[in-house]
């Protein structure tokens, strides 16, 4: 299967990749090599949402004739792209105080054992920021790397530029989504509840939706040549199948099985975060609910019958009902605009089934 033989590839060229700054950072100074061990835990497995869609995109308009082989550019840019997911989950797990992803401890939680294993001097916490922060950067930079090289092998000057708008446009809306997440979290309670919605609509756009969905699906058919006319189609695609896949994810956060999603129940609630699904909820309740329900997701400290009352009246105000609904609307959209794209049928089919595998993930 040309999936298949992606994925090895795509965790080859990684590992390939990081093996090689493993011995550079080991020429520096034996104490750094922690920092690959961190990255590499990251890059190890997981959906491969990101790949995929870059290279179904690419293959979509490529049609390419030979198997893949390491060196095909578009493995080195599928790989960048996980590159570049891992280091955005580093810093948004800090960001958000989140102790584990995918079941262990994150980043900056295990730099925290680290130095408390070590017995340094100074504050664990700190020094768990700080290496952190220096790890997602390093991956930033490594994903960058990745790119570039991958794209000296392109040998199509148009596609290049184009492939390199893209990412950097990728690059710069997620970060700035990302701060509108961060603003979002801190300012909702001196905002107007009846616009928590918008604004939360606004932060997934650009902070999941883009990244996560339509900026593969460019970058890849931008590499083989899409016309523009193609790239919108992509997009209209790939946006509300990203909404889907945010708001799957909000419902994820407060209802999700701990052993499926690998994070603790009602996790995003403990983190304060403001979702669709908070929004809708607080649209719903009394005034005097409402105040309660806010002062508990900014509280940042809640207890498991909190969580209860909370996930119990996300329920009851219709919250849950009207985030599924929205999911099933943005999944038609999605499939409507897929079933009208121009690109082989061959990468048609599985992309339709990534839709499927993004909308039901641990449904």
């Amino acid at each position: 299967m040309p999936q298949d033989l992606l994925l090895t590839l795509v965790q080859n060229k990684l590992d390939q990749f990081c093996d090689a700054r493993r011995t550079e950072l080991r020429e520096i100074s034996p104490d750094i090599e922690v920092i690959m061990d961190f990255t590499q835990s990251l890059l190890s497995g997981g959906k491969r949402f990101r790949a995929l869609f870059a290279y179904w995109a690419w293959r979509g308009y490529a049609n390419p004739s030979l198997e893949l082989t390491l060196e095909d550019p578009i493995v080195g840019i599928s790989s960048s792209l996980e590159m570049f997911h891992a280091a955005a989950l580093v810093h948004d797990d800090l960001l958000d105080q989140s102790d584990t992803r995918r079941g262990a401890p994150a980043i900056h939680k295990r730099f925290e054992s680290l130095h408390q294993q070590k017995g340094f001097a100074g504050s664990k916490e700190r020094f768990g920021v700080a290496g952190s922060v220096l790890v997602g950067d390093m991956m930033l930079s490594w994903s960058s790397e990745l790119f570039g090289d991958s794209l000296l092998k392109a040998n199509h000057p148009h596609s290049e530029a184009a492939c390199r708008a893209e990412f950097g446009k990728m690059r710069f809306e997620v970060m700035a989504g990302q701060y509108l997440d961060v603003l979002e979290e801190n300012a909702a309670p001196t905002r107007e509840r009846s616009e928590a919605v918008e604004r939360a609509n606004r932060v997934m756009l650009y902070k999941t939706a883009k990244y996560s969905l339509e900026a593969p699906l460019l970058i890849g058919a931008a590499l083989a040549g899409a016309r523009a006319e193609h790239l919108s189609g992509l997009s209209r695609f790939g946006i509300p199948l990203g909404l889907a896949f945010q708001l799957r994810d909000d419902v994820l956060g407060v209802f999700g099985d701990p052993a499926v999603t690998g994070k603790p129940a009602g996790d995003d609630l403990r983190e304060g975060k403001r979702t669709v699904l908070t929004g809708l909820t607080l649209e719903a309740v009394p005034a005097s609910v409402g105040k309660l329900f806010e002062e508990l997701l900014t509280s940042g400290e809640l207890e498991i019958e909190q969580i209860e009352w909370m996930r119990n009246l996300i329920v009851e105000s219709g919250a849950l009902e009207k985030t599924e609904k929205l999911i099933s609307e943005y999944s038609s959209r999605s499939i409507e605009a897929l079933a009208a794209l121009e690109i082989s049928e061959e990468a048609r089919l599985a992309l339709a089934q990534l839709a499927n595998a993004v909308i039901n993930r641990a449904k």
